[in-house]
């Protein structure tokens, strides 16, 4: 796994269609492409380099998991010179690809999956997107014909930012891994948007659809491409989505079971020490299951808070409790990274700032804690149970809710998702923004679209309201779960991947009937939650573990949240948007008000790292 970055510019056929030479722009530009791979040495310690290209430099920075050799090193270019590409991914199905027509004949100099989506890519366009079975985030330099193609995978695995910037010389586009990398370059300054600033206190998400927190800078979504023509003055850009298999008929629970096995197994390929996160709940214990049995000394790792008392009925300590039940059954080498009140603080400060970025979940500190804690017993690669909940119906009271709502004929479904999912709803913004701030974000007009455009794309062809909603999970909780392992993890040159978050799997998911996933007549404590993936397994886990609520390295961060109310002082952003006695009243009392207090905090920890 890797970070990238670059920066490209517009060039004529032969000449430069802008008054600066080429050399200095090229200087220039390397110079800026080397300063926004630094910001990524933690994505990629292993090595890195720099490409200078016509109207384009590409950057790299490799985290060496396959062929560790300089055989794998990037940028990476064709041997005729046309291509180049930075590449931060995983191509699961790398053997299948290399033996395909888009490979046919080309000696390959290395085992390094990098080389094999060079070839791949040259060979078919954009277009060759849609057979690559993994985790990506790359940029390809076409020479001759003068594009530089963007890309990322269907689940959105791997990150990828962008932004246009206007210079003395003309535009240039940007991109990197990371947001902060893209500041490094002069006509790019970091300000607020303050329309995804107010999103995010609703959503805890960095993102709403392609607006990012910072005014100017796009996400890339997942499953989406750009192609940018360098031949034209005004740089722009074709996109298009990448196709994704659909499994032919209904899907049963050996079905499951086969695609689950099948990409446990595929994302176990490394040439450096694995291991897996266990945390004791069915998605983790299903993976590490599997993996333990093709790994002949596999390593689990769980963590967690110890000895705190339940919150609103809900353990906060049993992880580590039910992993060490599972890993005993599995015979795996089991080890854990408990996350204390003080380390919760600190931490927290820490993420915020070397992201540049508020946090969403607040078990991203326990997943960069066990992330640090496996790297430095020498793993670089791990795997992790993200997606099964999304693909799987596993959220209780989510769909229990969309059931209801269903029966009640299903008004206006994406705002009910908004609503349910809210820290901050949104018609309570009304009395805790300032009127102007609250005039200004147009009373989160463009989040309420956003959200009935993801709800009305998650129906399209779906079988039935509930699927619809299923869908909706995939669409837009899963990518920032996805994030969040990315971020937690890459921050400690830790690799994470998720089998379940595999388009083959998704592909069976979908194709499962709904009624055999989730069963609303079904009553507590029995599960009626992935009940497909619990019949799959069954009999290969504890009962126990079968019967588990979902759980994923729960923290009583509603008690430990008070610990840093004292950053909601009397200036800085967050003062600036928020109504006084609203503000005073969460800094008062913050584990009552733990929704408002989590996000507003977390703005309050950005705006510091950015402004001061």
């Amino acid at each position: 796994m890797c970070g990238i970055a670059g920066v490209c510019r517009t060039v004529g056929t032969g000449q430069w269609t802008v008054d600066i030479p080429k050399w200095e722009w090229d200087d220039a530009a390397r110079t800026q492409v080397e300063h926004m791979t630094e910001r990524l040495a933690h994505r990629g310690p292993d090595g890195g380099g720099v490409f200078v290209g016509r109207g384009a430099v590409l950057g790299h920075r490799r985290l060496a998991v396959i062929d560790p050799s300089p055989a794998g090193h990037q940028p990476m270019t064709t041997p005729d010179g046309r291509f180049t590409i930075v590449y931060n991914g995983m191509l699961y199905n790398d053997a299948e690809v290399r033996a395909g027509p888009s490979c046919a004949g080309v000696a390959f100099r290395s085992a390094c999956d990098t080389e094999t989506v060079l070839h791949h890519l040259a060979a078919t366009g954009p277009t060759g997107l849609g057979s690559m079975r993994g985790m990506y985030a790359l940029a390809l330099h076409d020479d001759r014909e003068g594009t530089l193609l963007l890309a990322r995978d269907p689940f959105g695995i791997k990150p990828l930012s962008w932004a246009r910037v206007e210079t003395p010389h003309g535009p240039e586009v940007l991109f990197a891994s990371e947001i902060a990398a893209l500041f490094e370059h002069p006509s790019l300054r970091p300000e607020p948007d303050l329309v995804a600033v107010s999103a995010y206190l609703t959503t805890i998400r960095t993102t709403l659809g392609e607006r990012t927190m910072f005014r100017g800078v796009r996400s890339l979504p997942p499953g989406r491409w750009l192609r940018f023509d360098l031949r034209d003055p005004d740089l722009r850009a074709t996109g298009g989505a990448v196709e994704t298999p659909a499994f032919c008929g209904r899907a049963t629970a050996d079905d499951l079971r086969d695609a689950v096995e099948d990409s446990v197994r595929s994302h176990l390929r490394s040439d450096v020490p694995l291991c897996c996160l266990l945390s004791g709940g069915l998605d983790s214990s299903v993976v590490a299951s599997v993996a333990r049995r093709h790994v002949g000394d596999l390593r689990t790792w769980c963590a967690g808070s110890r000895d705190e008392p339940p919150i609103d009925g809900v353990p906060q300590s049993d992880d580590f409790r039910f992993a060490r039940e599972c890993a005993t059954a599995i015979g795996s080498d089991h080890h854990e990274a408990p996350v204390t009140r003080s380390l919760f603080a600190e931490r927290w400060r820490d993420l915020v700032r070397r992201t540049g970025l508020p946090l969403s979940t607040p078990n991203e500190v326990a997943i960069n804690e066990v992330a640090r804690s496996l790297r430095a017993d020498g793993c670089t690669v791990t795997i992790s149970g993200e997606g099964a909940d999304e693909l799987l119906a596993g959220y209780d009271a989510p769909m229990l809710a969309a059931v209801e709502h269903v029966a009640r004929g299903n008004a206006d479904p994406g705002m009910f998702q908004l609503a349910c999912a809210a820290w901050i709803p949104p018609h309570a913004k009304a009395s805790l923004l300032k009127p102007d701030v609250w005039r200004a974000v147009e009373a989160d007009g463009a989040l309420v679209a956003q959200y009935r455009a993801e709800f009305e794309a998650a129906a399209n062809g779906a079988e039935g309201a509930l699927r619809a909603h299923l869908r909706f999970h995939r669409r837009v909780n899963l990518t920032g779960l996805l994030q969040r392992l990315d971020s937690a993890t890459m921050l400690e040159s830790v690799e994470g991947r998720t089998p379940f978050a595999d388009v083959r799997v998704a592909a069976v998911a979908d194709a499962v009937p709904m009624q055999e996933l989730f069963d609303a007549a079904i009553s507590p404590p029995r599960p009626r939650t992935k009940l497909a993936l619990r019949r799959a397994f069954s009999g290969a886990l504890p009962d126990a573990v079968l019967a588990r609520p979902k759980a994923s390295f729960p923290l009583p961060f509603q008690r430990w949240v008070a610990d840093l109310a004292s950053e909601l002082g009397s200036s800085g952003l967050v003062a600036s948007l928020v109504e006084p006695g609203a503000l005073s009243a969460v800094r008062a009392e913050p584990s009552r008000f733990w929704h408002a207090a989590w996000p507003l905090i977390n703005l309050e920890l950005w705006s510091r790292r950015w402004w001061g």
